[in-house]
């Protein structure tokens, strides 16, 4: 089982050198996440907690994660990139198509895209797309990029988007991996039809009951190698035992705020979060890796 650090909801100034330090350290990728904007009020709740609050504080820091990654991706030299997740149905996919491809070239081919269809209806209105429609929205922009990645030229012709010839450079040196995020039978769907599914944050029975969901999805489709299993440390097994049962499960990437397990939490000083990293290398990644 492999590590991920999550960059998000912390200060923006501290994303920079918590991605190096992750690097010098020896973590295998960085997570960023992702929201266009925060609303005065939400129309709907928020569907990943038990009294549909948002787990964050008007306030909060959410940098965009592409132009974020493209910073780290500068910065550090080992360590794989992912977004977990991007809201992509609220997005125009040539641009996203564009920006991906651009940050793969440039980080050299160490970033994955983690998606997600989006919760909040405001988030839509304002990026001037529709709500209703997203996911069958988001599976054909999935097929533009695709086509659009391979560095030739190519037209398309679908129910939302169409255009005639044309090619988009640079094109990524490699397939960029797709994984899908949401827990609803068809975000579950989705995640097998690709190469992965992330995990909220669930406990060690939830997490289980999910991913024995999406193995018997898997079942019914063509065989993928290499799936991933990209899951957010569980709130009930946050222990060395813990994680070693995440491991048991399947789980191939587990994403953590790795200080916590020393009892520092994200609004402590950026030295001891530094601290907290090494500290967990040494005591949990040693020990399960």
């Amino acid at each position: 089982m492999k590590f991920a650090i999550s960059l998000s909801m912390l200060p923006i100034d501290e994303i920079k050198p918590l991605a190096v330090a992750a690097d010098q350290i020896g973590y295998d990728s960085l997570a960023v996440s992702d929201h266009l904007i925060h609303p005065e009020t939400f129309s709907v709740p928020y569907p990943y907690t038990d009294d549909g609050s948002v787990r964050w504080e008007s306030g909060t820091d959410w940098p965009d994660p592409i132009n974020t990654l493209s910073l780290i991706a500068g910065a550090t030299k080992n360590i794989k990139l992912y977004t977990s997740v991007y809201v992509l149905p609220a997005r125009n996919p040539m641009r996203v198509a564009k920006e991906i491809a651009t940050l793969s070239a440039l980080s050299g081919g160490r970033f994955d895209l983690g998606i997600g269809m989006g919760w909040m209806p405001e988030e839509f209105k304002a990026g001037g797309q529709e709500f209703s429609k997203r996911g069958k929205r988001a599976d054909e922009m999935i097929e533009i990029m695709k086509l659009l990645w391979k560095g030739e030229m190519a037209s398309f012709k679908g129910n939302f988007f169409e255009f005639d010839a044309l090619e988009m450079l640079p094109a990524p040196k490699q397939e960029i991996p797709i994984y899908v995020g949401g827990f609803s039978e068809p975000a579950l769907n989705r995640a097998a039809k690709h190469d992965g599914w992330i995990s909220d944050m669930h406990s060690l029975s939830e997490l289980a009951a999910l991913m024995a969901k999406i193995h018997l999805k898997k079942q019914e489709l063509p065989t993928k190698d290499n799936y991933e299993f990209i899951c957010f440390s569980c709130w009930d097994a946050f222990s060395l035992e813990g994680f070693g049962k995440m491991k048991d499960l399947g789980v191939t990437t587990m994403t953590t705020y790795p200080w916590m397990l020393y009892g520092t939490m994200n609004d402590a000083p950026l030295e001891q979060k530094i601290e907290g990293m090494q500290k967990f290398y040494d005591e949990v990644i040693c020990k399960l890796t």
